[in-house]
């Protein structure tokens, strides 16, 4: 088992080391605190968990042999990261007082960190897709596949949790930085912009 989880563990740093918008909504998130930037790394932890578990049953094979199923999660993904794009630049267009009233607001919700997180993740067909063609990868020959797949998925969840707390960390420790309003309001511009580009490059590919 060791031989088999050293490689997997490799691959799923890998992963996690490469961009995409997880990340980008984590760092947002974790913008605000670092109470909402965990949450959205349990969230969006959660959702890969859950596709671990789907493409174990083998019902991530129905995602990608329908074409119009995995258009309309693709439709659903790329609006849910256009909304939250346009939400940060909104944000960062207010400043000051808004960006005291959502600090205010986030910091009563963490629910609704935990769901942006999940939302985002469970809305990208490609995390699905995925998730199907990685997993397998890592079953040694002989084993359950089921329970070995669920396992892996966990031990997917885990170590992203870990990997993702870090950028939560840095975030943090740059507080004295960011608080000032001039590289918070870029900061929020940016991470907005590459939201928006996101999702209208899911929106437009196939």
């Amino acid at each position: 088992m060791l031989s088999t989880l050293l490689p997997f563990l490799g691959a799923c740093t890998l992963i996690a080391a490469s961009p995409g918008p997880s990340t980008m909504l984590i760092i947002r998130q974790s913008l605000h605190s670092r109470r909402a930037g965990f949450l959205t790394v349990l969230g969006n932890e959660s959702g890969v968990f859950v596709w671990g578990v789907v493409a174990a049953l083998g019902l991530t094979a129905l995602l990608a042999a329908s074409q119009l199923a995995y258009d309309g999660l693709r439709i659903v993904g790329a609006v849910t990261l256009i909304v939250f794009g346009v939400r940060t630049l909104l944000a960062a267009r207010r400043g000051g007082a808004g960006e005291e009233q959502a600090e205010q607001v986030q910091a009563r919700s963490g629910w609704a960190s935990y769901r942006a997180g999940l939302l985002l993740n469970l809305a990208n067909p490609k995390a699905a897709v995925f998730a199907m063609s990685f997993l397998p990868q890592f079953v040694p020959a002989g084993s359950p596949h089921l329970p070995t797949m669920v396992a892996l998925a966990a031990v997917w969840a885990v170590f992203e949790v870990g990997y993702y707390a870090l950028y939560v960390w840095f975030v943090g420790r740059m507080t004295r930085i960011i608080s000032r309003a001039g590289v918070r309001k870029r900061l929020e511009q940016v991470s907005g912009g590459v939201l928006l580009l996101l999702g209208a490059r899911m929106a437009v590919e196939g």
